[in-house]
Order: structure tokens, then C-alpha cells, then sequence
């Protein structure tokens, strides 16, 4: 609304520089820009993400089968293992030893994290694996994924804000500075004869 405001204002005035209304032009383009292109951006932004991440939800859970492991014995916690007063929540699971047996039908054994609170012997949890049995890590669910793609077009859309803005002052500097120029070799010009008598007559 100032920049409208600016436009309207400059219109008639006899003061009114070329800088001035093309520095209210400015600012209006930059709102126009801002209201129409940005949530554009954000938009086609965040469905590429989301078409990206759904497609990697599916190729994940292509590869991936969810089996069930046995507890065997929990395993000591490893002196590399982070201190659990400063752990994610990721790292406060339990490394136990246990059993499982591969889509492809063969016995393994292995060392794994287990989200349990307290595992014993015989306890059971679910575990990700390629059809050979080998440990992946767990698929991303269609809902994460599609907050992750809200996020990548709200940051998209938020960087875009900033890049329009940025021109516009960065404009707007470069043209305050070339008035100042102008405003100093004028200054230079009539400073010899600034208030003399008779100057100009």
C-alpha cells in the first residue's frame, strides 16, 4: 500500500525525481511479485519435493521387508556408544544379539539396535531387511515425507522473499548512492561562491 501510495504521491509533485518514482515502481513490483510468484514458488517447489520424497517412500518400502527379530541376549553398551544422559532417542535403544529369518527364507544373526525399553531374552521386535536378510535402516512414512516437502516449499517460498527483497534494496542502494554523487559535484560546484554577494547575477 505505500508503494501505492508512494506512486500516487510522486505523480504530480514538482519535486519529484526520476529516482523517486522508479524507486516507488520498485517496491510495487517487489509486493505484486511477492503475493503472485512466491507462493507460486512455493508451490511448484514443494510438489516436486513431494512427488521426489513419495517415489523414494515406495522405492524404500520396494526394497525393504519388515521381519520380525527374537532377542537372544542384550549386548553391553560399547565404549563408542554416546552418553546416554546426552543420546537421541535413536541412540537410548537397546544393542541386543537376536535372530531373524530373511523373506528369502534363510537364518540370521546379528547385532541390532531394538526399540525396546527393557529387552529379554525371547522378547520380539520388528526389524527392516533386504530380501537376503541384510539390516536396513526403517522406511520413511508417506506422512514425514510429506511434511518434509511442505517444508522444502515453505523454504523455498521464503527464499524467494528474501532474493526479491534483496534486489530491490540493493537497487534502491545503488540508486540513494548515485544521488548522493550527484548531490556532492553539485555541492562542489557551487561551494566556491556559496553565499557571495552578487554570485550568478
Amino acid at each position: 500500500m505505500r508503494a501505492i501510495g508512494g506512486l500516487w504521491r510522486w505523480r504530480h509533485n514538482p519535486l519529484r525525481r526520476t529516482t523517486d518514482l522508479v524507486e516507488a515502481w520498485m517496491a510495487l513490483a517487489a509486493i505484486v511479485l511477492i503475493l503472485v510468484a512466491v507462493p507460486l514458488v512455493g508451490v511448484v517447489v514443494g510438489s516436486a519435493a513431494h512427488s521426489a520424497l513419495q517415489e523414494s517412500v515406495r522405492d524404500q518400502l520396494h526394497a525393504g521387508h519388515e521381519v520380525t527379530a527374537t532377542v537372544i541376549r542384550k549386548l553391553d553398551r560399547s565404549p563408542l556408544d554416546p552418553d546416554p544422559e546426552t543420546s537421541s532417542a535413536r541412540d537410548t535403544h537397546h544393542r541386543v544379539l537376536a535372530n531373524w529369518t530373511a523373506p528369502d527364507g534363510t537364518a540370521q544373526r546379528g547385532s541390532v539396535l531394538a526399540g525396546l525399553k527393557n529387552p529379554h531374552p525371547g522378547d520380539h521386535f520388528a526389524l527392516w531387511t533386504d530380501r537376503h536378510g541384510r539390516m536396513l535402516n526403517r522406511p520413511l512414512d508417506a506422512a514425514t515425507a510429506t511434511t518434509h516437502a511442505v517444508l522444502a516449499g515453505l523454504g523455498a517460498a521464503a527464499a524467494a522473499v528474501g532474493l526479491v527483497e534483496g534486489a530491490r534494496r540493493l537497487v534502491v542502494w545503488r540508486m540513494v548512492r548515485r544521488r548522493y554523487a550527484r548531490w556532492d559535484q553539485a555541492w562542489e560546484k557551487a561551494g566556491p561562491d556559496w553565499g557571495r554577494t552578487g554570485t550568478g547575477s
